[in-house]
Parts: C-alpha cells; structure tokens; sequence
C-alpha cells in the first residue's frame, strides 16, 4: 500500500512559541518567492519559483505553540504532467514538547507516492523543512535558498 502522505519530524532546543513564530515567517525559510500573508487563521498567500512551481495556500488553522494548517487551493508544477497535483492537499505543521526539547512534524497530507512530483517534491521538503526552516528556528535568522 502507497502512502498518501509525506512526514518528516525533529526536535530542537527553543519553545513552542518560537518554533510557531519561526514557521509562520514563510519567507524567511521556504525559498522562492512569498506574497501575501502567512501567519493568521484566513490569510492566503502564494509561493512561486518562475517556471518551475507555483502554489497558493490558506492557512485554515493557526493555534499558537500547536499547530499551523495550510490548505493547497490553486497549484502548477511545471515538471510533472499533471500540473495541479498539490492542488486540495494540505500541508501540517505540529508543535509539541518532548522532554526538554520541542518537536516539529512536518506532514504535506495527500503528497502520495503515486504522484510523479513525489520524489522531487519529498526531497525538497526535505531540504526545505529540516534544512533551511530548522535553522530558521535554531538561529532566529532567515535563510537562503538551497537551490
């Protein structure tokens, strides 16, 4: 059986709170280009790198120090054949404490392996999420793009 979804998890040393304020500074970690805004239960914003990806999400819940929910409404990838495979996914962002530490669990629900863009797109979250967005929180500085 496939999974239909993609997760990745780690731990770092800041609170919750920082970690949920550091995730909703897209910019400042998801490389690319940002507009509109990203931090409040409503807000719409879209994330685009010309002529490769271009996805516009809404954040349907923001719970301080918990949880940050983005729902895909509009989506074009370039480099797979269908260009609208993000579109009605969402992507998860889960905040808790263990022990001393806080964890972070990334999960883009409906990114399944049959998707063409499932490799490309996994690894980028990958890079994108225990990379830049890691170190966004770890340092409190915004990050540049891997690519």
């Amino acid at each position: 059986m496939q999974t239909q979804d993609f997760s990745i998890a780690f731990t770092v040393d800041q609170t919750p709170e920082e970690v949920f304020r550091a995730i909703n500074d897209v910019p400042a970690w998801w490389s690319g280009e940002v507009k509109g805004e990203t931090d409040q239960a409503g807000d719409e914003f879209t994330y685009q790198v010309a002529g490769a990806h271009y996805s516009k999400q809404k954040v349907t819940e923001s719970i301080p120090g918990k949880r940050v929910v983005w729902h895909v409404t509009d989506a074009k990838l370039e480099f797979v054949k269908d260009k609208g495979e993000w579109k009605g996914t969402d992507i998860l962002f889960e905040i808790g404490k263990q022990g001393a530490k806080t964890e972070l669990r990334f999960t883009h629900r409906g990114l399944g392996q049959a998707f063409q863009c499932y490799d490309a797109c996994s690894n980028g979250w990958s890079v994108l999420v225990s990379g830049n967005l890691r170190r966004r929180i770890e340092t409190g500085k915004p990050q540049k793009s891997p690519w």
